[in-house]
């Protein structure tokens, strides 16, 4: 009663001695609430607040570039919800297995700025033809490679859900190198 108390080291490196470990068994004694109660107390309002704001902005930062990462390499559990899924990644993978018109159109549309400054008729002919014809084939495009995608979509996978040519037709309209996922397969090498 007025002895030493026991530490829970005490007691764990007498119950080690005396049983042994046996396989798939926890071999340590259950420690009790209050000792596991005092291991998690935290106070609620931290008084340091600068190493507080620093470390949880340190974890953020690298949670978003875990994330990030994730999202390079098309992991699915680091998708967002738009992207998740077999039938995403078929059309994802249907899209950046071709050449896509609709994804020069951002450097083409830089020429044609360019072009637009330059105030005499033929570039300004050339400028209200390249717009408006680059437009019209990339849509076109588009429209076509929506067509041979549903058909393999359908095969796969059944009926096609309701954005999935909204989805195909914005990633073909984006530049390959920005695409989010990264393109997983090369051009020339259509889905399985």
């Amino acid at each position: 009663m007025f002895g030493r108390k026991k530490t829970l080291n005490d007691e764990l490196a007498t119950q080690v001695e005396t049983d042994p470990a046996r396989p798939g068994a926890k071999n340590r004694p259950t420690p009790k609430r209050r000792e596991q109660e005092a291991l998690n107390k935290r106070p609620l309002i931290v008084t340091d607040r600068k190493a507080a704001t620093k470390q949880d902005k340190t974890a953020r930062r690298e949670a978003m570039a875990k994330q990030r990462a994730g999202m390079l390499v098309g992991d699915e559990k680091y998708l967002p919800a738009r992207d998740k899924g077999p039938r995403r990644r078929f059309i994802r993978d249907s899209v950046d297995s071709r050449w896509n018109i609709g994804e020069f159109m951002l450097p083409i549309m830089l020429i044609v700025l360019l072009l637009s400054f330059v105030r005499t008729n033929w570039a300004l002919l050339l400028v209200f033809v390249l717009v408006y014809g680059l437009i019209l084939v990339a849509i076109g495009d588009a429209l076509l490679m929506w067509r041979r995608t549903r058909r393999k979509v359908e095969d796969k996978f059944g009926q096609a859900e309701k954005g999935d040519a909204w989805y195909a037709i914005m990633r073909a309209f984006q530049m390959r190198r920005t695409r989010m996922p990264k393109p997983q397969i090369d051009r020339g090498n259509p889905p399985a």
